[in-house]
């Protein structure tokens, strides 16, 4: 068995429509489709929702639940706020620059461009408060090569140290 890509990736949000609203009008995303239901088709609880689902570009959908019955959305306190995030690729840094442009002029704060070695990007929020990234490719195949190379080797002795591998360090240097 090997999955054949993401058939969507669901995350709560506050309100439906805001967050459909910013996704398309802000970032270009299609709105898809939406379900709603009382009842929770798994489960059969009585937990009235609505699940919209936006498209990202190359058959990925990015869906959202809100939940009016449920508490308030909260983040896992014991988790840095830059860690969990949702990175969209852009075809260009001219793109990158573009969105970054676009979203200051809706007094978005926008962090970046970070140059990653392999890719430069930019992060901002939506309004739910999920930290959103967008990542622009400029690593050549032989960058690409090179990392993937010391991927295992950099993992293992993670794994024993917990302390960062140098094989990579290229990467942000």
């Amino acid at each position: 068995m090997k999955p054949e890509g993401f058939h969507h990736v669901a995350y709560r949000c506050n309100d439906a429509k805001e967050t459909v609203e910013f996704y398309r009008d802000l970032l270009g995303m299609e709105f898809q489709i939406a379900f709603s239901e009382n009842r929770v088709p798994s489960t059969g609880e009585e937990d009235p929702y609505m699940h919209v689902f936006l498209d990202a570009g190359g058959g990925n959908v990015l869906a959202f639940f809100e939940l009016p019955n449920s508490p308030p959305m909260g983040k896992d306190p014991n988790t840095p706020e830059w860690v969990q995030h949702i990175a969209m690729k852009l075809a260009s840094y001219d793109d990158l620059m573009e969105a970054k442009s676009k979203l200051e002029a809706a007094e978005i704060d926008v962090l970046g461009p970070i140059n990653h070695g392999l890719f430069d990007s930019i992060y901002f929020f939506d309004p739910n408060g999920h930290r959103l990234e967008f990542a622009a490719n400029k690593g050549t195949d032989e960058d690409i090569a090179r990392a993937r190379a010391v991927a295992d080797e950099m993992l293992e002795e993670w794994s024993k140290t917990k302390k960062a591998p140098r094989q990579a360090a290229w990467l942000h240097e």
